[in-house]
């Protein structure tokens, strides 16, 4: 005799439908982070909204940056190099930019991503003119001999941080466009690479080699990612890495960078181009195991040039030592891998231009804080880098911000799709 299902008591006080048979509830089983999910009465609904964890250790990267970007900047007051300013500009700064950012990632998050792909190349035609403005005389601010910025009243934007949403944002419409061509070198990757080097061309002329860098890394990855042949993919990366190294060799200034960078603590570099790094090894070195404990650090009084932007890491080495940094590595970590499994969901669920803009972000953010820790712990030549949701920087925390409201978005509409709705 076949069993028959009866809402019990506490089913009909909710007013919800007796349990039926599975295969009736069921709808395509998705994975996440390992586990296999279906529609079924069973699903907690916090599964089916966005990722809250994503949104949390975000929330709390940006509570440790507000705490560390006051400690590293507290003393700036008594630097004649940044005018009458008190203990607290800068950290009121950086926290009216997170303001600002979380209200344009909620805007943001309002968006489907099928009318972020319709937009994406008005979106990029918007960052090349951005580029192109910035460089007029009068308009673009200059600090430290480069044009980077544009006076907003409230806070100094960076047209390359835009530059590099609206990459991500256009490659990974362009690949959708161009699948059936991605085996033909031609046709595939030559005008994404026009793209791009325009992009470059104006960045070099700011200069700023570190956000061109960034932006070549996403689009590479957003092309691999995309399925481009592996041949033409190793080929691209080939002339770009030969680009980038007679750029290096062709400028004074970057070739003596590199030679700081192999010996900071000579006589020739160490008041010099080695100077940065040197004082954040420094800061590093005292930071031991432990730190010296927070607020206590040295190094942040006026020695360490920059410490509450592109050195921020070594104000925490000196610090919170080993431990802190080895802790911010792993949420780069975890934050990265989380957004690239939301991706691959994407994908899955035959949603490539959502997969591939949330990979592009896990790239972004990746590789970024990958170049910002290299560079603080001596590994990598400097850049003007900052490390993502953490240094001081209005724009640069404005459209990550962004982009990962659009990650929350793909996530959303991916749970959308899982349980039966339409995006």
């Amino acid at each position: 005799m076949t069993a028959t299902f009866k809402p019990g008591l506490w089913q009909r006080w909710l007013g919800r439908r007796a349990a039926e048979p599975r295969e009736s509830v069921d709808q395509l089983p998705v994975r996440i982070g390992g586990m296999e999910l279906r529609r079924t009465a069973a699903v907690p609904a916090r599964v089916l909204g966005f990722d809250e964890s994503l949104l949390w250790v975000v929330v709390l990267l940006l509570a440790f940056s507000v705490v560390m970007v006051y400690s590293a900047s507290i003393a700036m007051q008594d630097n004649p190099r940044f005018g009458h300013v008190s203990a607290t500009t800068f950290v009121l700064r950086h926290l009216s930019a997170i303001a600002v950012g979380f209200v344009a990632a909620l805007l943001a998050f309002q968006v489907s991503m099928d009318a972020w792909e319709r937009i994406a190349p008005w979106l990029f035609i918007a960052s090349i003119a951005s580029l192109v403005v910035v460089l007029i005389p009068h308009v673009g601010v200059m600090v430290n001999g480069a044009r980077r910025w544009l006076s907003l009243g409230v806070m100094n934007f960076q047209p390359s941080e835009l530059a590099k949403f609206a990459v991500l944002i256009y490659a990974a419409g362009y690949m959708v466009r161009r699948l059936e061509v991605k085996e033909r070198f031609f046709r595939a990757v030559l005008p994404m690479a026009a793209a791009v080097a325009i992009v470059g061309g104006l960045l070099l002329a700011e200069p700023d080699m570190g956000a061109f860098m960034v932006i070549a890394v996403i689009a590479m990855g957003i092309l691999f990612l995309g399925g481009v042949n592996a041949r033409m993919f190793f080929l691209i990366a080939l002339i770009l890495v030969a680009a980038f190294a007679l750029m290096i060799w062709s400028s004074p200034w970057r070739r003596e960078r590199i030679f700081a960078y192999l010996d900071p603590f000579s006589e020739d570099h160490a008041l010099g181009k080695g100077y940065q790094l040197s004082h954040a090894l420094i800061a590093i070195g005292r930071g031991e195991i432990f730190g010296v404990g927070l607020g206590a650090s040295v190094e942040k009084l006026s020695w360490l040039p920059e410490a509450h932007t592109d050195f921020l890491l070594a104000v925490i080495g000196e610090e919170l030592g080993l431990v802190g940094v080895l802790t911010l590595i792993v949420a780069f970590l975890w934050l990265t891998r989380r957004i690239m499994l939301i991706g691959r969901q994407a994908i899955a669920l035959d949603r490539v231009f959502s997969g591939l803009v949330a990979e592009g972000v896990a790239v972004w953010i990746g590789f970024q804080a990958f170049i910002n820790v290299g560079v603080n712990l001596g590994a990598l030549p400097t850049k003007g880098l900052t490390l993502p949701l953490m240094s001081y920087g209005g724009s640069a925390i404005l459209m990550n911000l962004v982009a990962l409201a659009v990650v929350l978005r793909v996530d959303y509409e991916n749970k959308l799709l899982m349980r039966g709705g339409r995006v």
